[in-house]
């Protein structure tokens, strides 16, 4: 019940503490809020698939993964977690931005250990923390650090360390596309933990803009082990639609990754998930100015 609480507390102290985005006007047609709902869910959508956006909001991912290996029954385990992840933008007064993305997992059924004994708990939390540069000609660029914190409430589901390296980020925003990379790496320093670790990233992203709210797209998160000298490569694909619910923009999405690569002994193979994202208003943005 901890994992639930928490992350229940933590959606109603974002969301109650933040009023709508958007009012409609209660004197409009029906068919001019139709209009003006379409128009702004358009403008919102461009703006979610923007690494750097300028909207404050919470992604909640729900994900059901299955796995496969050379362990015996690899294949028979399954897992079922939400990744609670706050996009806090704080703008500049020269235009740029510092983005603050923290993402905690909340694990409700996982596979741990040779014998895979169900663990739930909370996860390490990870965040990034960038510098985005003001972008006049629709070429996006971010410079900051990732890392990873020993928070996990169960050493099955964590690592034990800290984590620290770079993070960079660019690619490219049109009216019709967002395309881009962002390259990361990071080193453990510190904690309890007996495993050192040296691990990169590389998330790619590529979104067709279709417009009244719809985005076509894929993310996938590249990793290799340094250590392990082991990659997972996943394929992707994601589906969204921005909608205004009660003033409110909410991206609403599906998103699939087939697994081309991963631990040889035991390692993902499938993950589906439904990703919720309400834009929020956030109440520290001023804090750099």
């Amino acid at each position: 019940m901890y994992p639930q609480k928490t992350l229940h507390a933590l959606c109603l102290s974002f969301l109650f503490l933040s009023p709508p985005i958007m009012a409609s006007d209660e004197t409009a047609t029906e068919e001019e809020t139709y209009a003006e709902e379409t128009l702004n869910a358009a403008d919102v959508a461009r703006e979610l698939a923007n690494p750097n956006t300028s909207l404050a909001s919470l992604v909640f991912k729900n994900q059901y993964i299955t796995f496969t290996g050379d362990l015996p029954d690899a294949g028979a385990q399954t897992s079922a977690l939400t990744i609670f992840q706050p996009i806090l933008p704080f703008p500049l007064e020269s235009g740029s931005q510092v983005i603050f993305r923290p993402a905690i997992p909340v694990i409700w059924d996982a596979p741990a250990g040779n014998s895979f004994n169900s663990e739930s708990g909370i996860g390490d939390i990870s965040f990034d923390l960038v510098y985005a540069l003001k972008s006049d000609n629709g070429f996006i660029t971010a410079l900051g650090v990732a890392s990873t914190l020993p928070t996990a409430t169960n050493g099955k589901l964590g690592n034990n360390k800290f984590s620290l390296g770079p993070d960079i980020l660019f690619g490219r925003v049109t009216k019709e596309y967002v395309l881009g990379l962002n390259p990361s790496h990071q080193w453990s320093l510190l904690g309890s933990g007996d495993k050192n670790t040296s691990s990169s990233r590389v998330q790619l992203f590529a979104a067709l803009l279709l417009g009244e709210g719809w985005n076509v797209g894929s993310q996938p998160i590249i990793t290799y082990d340094w250590k392990q000298s082991e990659w997972e490569i996943p394929l992707n694909l994601i589906v969204s639609k921005t909608v205004m619910i009660g003033g409110r923009p909410w991206k609403l999405g599906t998103e699939l990754n087939y697994y081309v690569d991963q631990n040889d002994d035991f390692g993902p193979r499938w993950m589906f998930g439904i990703n919720i994202t309400p834009v929020i208003t956030n109440g520290l943005a001023t804090l750099f100015q």
